[in-house]
Order: C-alpha cells, then structure tokens, then sequence
C-alpha cells in the first residue's frame, strides 16, 4: 500500500533526499519551537551508520511542566475541548491530509533516526498514521452518553467528557505510528496533550506537531517534549496536572509508570507494554508454506523490533522438521540486511549499537542453553547496528530466548505434541499481547481462541487487522486498547447528572 500523493522513488532518490533534510531539534511548546530551559542536549543517531544526526533539545522537568502548563491552559480556554464535534473533526482531517503531503520527509526522518526500511514506511507506517487520524477524527461526533429510566421528575444523564490533559510516552520501533495511536484518539476526545517521544527517534515527532498547528490546532493543544525517559518521562508521570498518562515500552517501565501515578495523583494509566507472542502452527495446518510465510514475516517485520512479534513458534513435533526447512528457505531470501534507505531493504539495523549489544547477547543465551541455530545467530560485517535474522530450534519453554522479550529479529521453534501441550506452552509466559493460530480444524480453533491468554489471537493468519480491530494484551503486556472506537473513548471520562425537576 502506497500513498496517493508519493511517488514510487529509487535508492539514489532517496538518499538525495536524505542529504538535502533539515532536522528541527528543539522542544514544540504552546504553539512554537523553542530550547529547552536547562540547555541541555541529547544526541540522535543514525544507526546504518553510527553517524549523529542532530543534537536534540533534551527537555527536563521544568520543560514538562511548561509543556503541561501550556497544555492545561488551552483545555481549560475550550479552545480544543468546546470546540463543535465538526469543527474538531475538520482540523484533524486538514492534519491528516498535511501528513500525507509531507509523507516522504516524514518517512525519511524515522527511517534515518531508527533504522526502519523506506518502503516499511511508505506501504506500512505513513499509510496508517494517516488512516488512524482520519479514523479517530470519523469517531469524534459518535461519542455519546445516555438516559436512564427513573422515577417521574428525574432527568438521569451520563456523560462524556475529555480528561483534560494527557500524557503521552511513544517508543521508537514505530515513532510516528505509535505517538499518533495515542494523540489521535485522545485529541479526538477532547484531551490536550505532552508528547515525550522516544530519545532514539524524536524527529518525526516535532514535525507531527508543527503540522497539527499548520492544520489549525490551537496552539498548546499539542505539545512535544524531547528527552530522556528517566527525567522527562518520569516528570511527565507524576506530573499532578496530568489526568492521564499513556505508555508504549517495556514491561519494566510500564511498571515505574503505575507507580509513578500512584504516588502523583492516581492519574489514569494506559499501558502497552511487553510482548512474547505465540506462533501456533498444529499438524492439520491446510498451508503449510503460508504458515511459514506469516512465521518468517511475524519475526523479521521491522527488524522483529515489535511488541507483537511473534517470536515463540509452537510447531507440531510432526511437521516441525518441514517448518524449520521452510522457513529457513524463505527467510534467507527475503530478509537480507540492508541499506534502510534502499526500497528493496526489508531487514534494517537495530535501533542502536547498545541494543545490539543486547540482541546479541541473547544468541550467545541461546547456544548456551542448548538451541541450535539454523540460520544467522552472529551480526554481519561493517558498519551499522544489524544483527542476522536468526533462527533457533531445539528450544525449549525454561530458556531465556523463549521468556524473554529480546525485541531484534530473533525466533525460536518450539517442538510440541498436539494442541494440549501447544496451549500450555503458549500460557507459560508473563505476557499476553497476542498470538497466531494455525489449523483446518475450526473446533480446535475455537478452543484455542478461548483458551489462549491474550488479547489479540488470529486465526490462520498473523498481524492483520483493520481500524476497528481492538490492539492490547493481557497480563504483563499491558492493559491499553488501541485503534478502534474505544481507544477514543478511553480517553474520556463519565460525569453522571441527576437532575431532578420537581
């Protein structure tokens, strides 16, 4: 899927473009750009390769809180929350339509900062930042309360209304999509909100907001804040003018962040946290080679630096010698790393040299412990944070590259006998964002469905979805719906009137 308004360009197009891009560094606060109070300042890296790409503005606490401030004063104005249902809807389609004209700067500047393949952002990531603007900014006048029957003389009334001011903490696998999974639906719903980008990949950020206000958001409606997570982040958190504060991250952050809440003034809290999601792939499977395709896929897709990654696969012990052989063939072709900004590059670098320290230290675990490695399991020559698509078999349930969330393109095959044991080694996990099924047999498939603990399960199929398809997990992968309709209505609150008129 392609944007309408982009051309299909080259590698050398590319990189032209990538050449000539400027960088805003600064913090986007009450409708302008400006430095950070302290004066501090954080680098931005590219990691293809190693090269700094600008030095950011790296806001602290006394950011946030102008930042927060801004943003208290534009809600409490009702220059944004009392504004008409179709008026509000009008500034976001304008926002939508400007994100679509600026797609190609907009997908060069998370490709340069993270790493992210040029043809992930212009089919996947730019198309559905604009799809869930448009979505969210549809549900805006959809949003209604209720009437209650009561005695004669009674009006009973609920209704809906914004938070106030939002708190909004994005990560840096998808920095665009995901900030606007949340700014989204919580503008839609009436919110002012901070945004604290993720400190690998802020630019794309700043960019979004300056467009918001192109597009006729009032100024300090939309708020960007660069820095660090444990000062900026942490002070976005327990900020007491924060009604409500969503994260995307880790486990362990999210966390920090329930406490930080509770020791602030028990704001709301939104979280989409960590992910080890099952690929279960039982003997009746009808397609084995499509099984294979949505395995290979679910694990490398951006680098396997995916929340919902489905890095477990819980192969029938009867076809996992076919599976292994499969997926190694089809891997080995499609995933080769790249140059991010070549549109024929589906496997870019990891986001940072740190993180590939990381990665690599899990396939050490895994030779370790006793897997045995099919393809990759080492980085590639030169420069640039890339590690091998690697595939791991022999694995078992109690070793750390099958419990632990290791976020790079990373996968393991788990031989089990029938549905049984498939059903408890999926659940033998502290996370539970999602899961893929793989079987002919729709009363088996049904039983997993049910059984499987997860919130999102798809059945012969992997990571599809639409608009109105709920995104969360259960257990330690968090307690956030996003996308659909009750992402907008997450961010509003019931106010219950009885009004009794004689």
């Amino acid at each position: 899927m392609h944007l309408a308004k982009l051309p299909d360009l080259d590698k050398a197009a590319w990189v032209s473009r990538a050449a000539a891009l400027g960088f805003e560094t600064r913090l986007f606060i009450d409708g302008a750009f400006v430095d950070a109070a302290d004066g501090g300042r954080f680098a931005t890296v590219n990691p293809a390769t190693g090269e700094t790409l600008a030095e950011m503005s790296a806001g602290t606490g006394a950011d946030i809180d102008r930042a927060v401030a801004a943003a208290r004063r534009a809600y409490k104005s009702g220059v944004w929350s009392k504004l008409a249902p179709r008026d509000r809807m009008a500034v976001l389609y304008r926002f939508a339509d400007l994100i679509e004209d600026n797609a190609a700067e907009l997908a060069l500047l998370d490709t340069l900062d993270m790493g992210k393949p040029i043809a992930d952002m212009v089919g996947v990531d730019l198309p559905e930042v604009v799809k869930t603007i448009r979505f969210m900014a549809e549900c805006i006048d959809k949003i209604d309360g209720k009437v209650t029957a009561t005695e004669a003389g009674v009006l009973h009334c609920v209704l809906r209304e914004p938070f106030g001011v939002v708190g909004a903490i994005s990560p840096w696998n998808y920095p665009l999509l995901m900030a606007v999974w949340k700014i989204a639906p919580a503008l839609a719903a009436g919110n002012t909100v901070v945004l604290k980008p993720a400190e690998q990949a802020p630019l794309s950020c700043l960019r979004l907001a300056a467009l918001f206000v192109e597009a006729g958001g009032p100024p300090g409606v939309l708020n960007v804040v660069n820095g660090l997570g444990e000062v900026a982040g942490r002070a976005l958190a327990l900020h007491p003018d924060v009604a409500k504060v969503s994260f995307t991250g880790s486990t362990e952050v999210g966390k920090l962040i329930l406490q930080y809440a509770g020791l602030s003034n028990m704001k709301q809290v939104a979280l989409e946290c960590g992910g080890k999601s099952p690929q279960i792939v039982l003997a009746d499977v009808s397609d084995l080679e499509r099984a294979v395709t949505s395995a290979v896929n679910g694990i490398f897709g951006n680098q396997g630096e995916v929340c919902n990654a489905g890095s477990r696969m819980i192969v029938d012990r009867k076809i996992a010698g076919d599976f292994v052989d499969l997926f190694k063939a089809q891997a080995q072709a499609a995933f080769v790393p790249g140059d991010p900004l070549d549109p024929a590059t589906r496997l870019g670098p990891l986001v940072t040299e740190e993180h590939k320290g990381r990665v690599l230290g899990y396939l050490q675990a895994g030779r370790d412990e006793g897997a045995r490695v099919v393809m990759g399991g080492d980085a590639p020559d030169g420069q640039g944070a890339y590690v091998n698509p690697t595939l791991f078999s022999d694995a078992t349930p109690s070793m750390r590259i099958v419990r632990e969330e290791i976020f790079g393109p990373v996968g393991a095959v788990i031989a089990v006998d029938g549905p049984d044991e498939a059903i408890a080694v999926a659940n033998d996990t502290i996370y539970g964002l999602a899961a893929g099924i793989w079987t002919s047999n729709i009363d088996t498939a049904l039983r997993l469905v049910r059984e499987i603990e997860a919130g999102v399960v798809w059945v012969n199929s992997f990571d599809e979805g639409d608009m109105t398809q709920p995104f969360g997990g259960w257990k330690q992968s968090g307690n956030a719906r996003d996308k659909c309709f009750d992402s907008v209505v997450s961010y509003t609150q019931t106010k219950s009137a009885w009004i009794r008129h004689r």
